[in-house]
């Protein structure tokens, strides 16, 4: 499967790109917990089916050390023991951030104020930049058809 653009052949993609992954990188080095960081990003990619995210943040979060067992029970966190409660909180956020049509009113008060007993500010910023992010770029790959399965642990640090 070929991909219908190739971002990086592309001179006005590849620069507004470079830009737009700098976000990325600034965010890994945020007070987010890295296991929190790579959880939220597989969520969302899942929620969005981006193969190409999905195939990523699951490799780099088992670089990372987590678990087969946290991993492969993402897609069924509110039935899995296996998450903290902080995670959880920052999964439902990101879940709600992620599917603001279907919320309709996007994140309730609720959620947030979960979201807000475990994280600070600096943290609670780095999480919606992070959901936000990542479904920007779950869109950029989705919308083109970027292929997954190769990628390799560290490939855009």
């Amino acid at each position: 499967m070929d991909a219908r653009l190739n971002y990086f052949a592309n001179p006005a993609a590849a620069k507004a790109l470079k830009y737009f992954m700098s976000v990325g990188r600034e965010l890994k080095e945020s007070p987010l917990p890295t296991t929190t960081q790579e959880l939220v990003a597989l969520r969302v990619s899942q929620i969005n089916g981006c193969a190409v995210c999905i195939d990523m943040h699951t490799k780099e979060a088992a670089a990372a050390g987590e678990s087969p067992v946290r991993l492969n029970l993402i897609a069924a966190w509110r039935e899995a023991t296996v998450f903290t409660a902080a995670e959880r909180a920052a999964l439902e956020l990101a879940e709600q951030g992620t599917r603001v049509a279907d919320a309709a009113t996007g994140v309730s008060d609720d959620v947030w104020a979960r979201a807000a007993q475990h994280y600070d500010e600096d943290q609670l910023t780095a999480l919606v930049l992070l959901v936000s992010f990542m479904n920007t770029v779950n869109r950029l790959n989705i919308i083109t058809q970027q292929p997954a399965g190769d990628y390799q642990v560290g490939q855009f640090h």
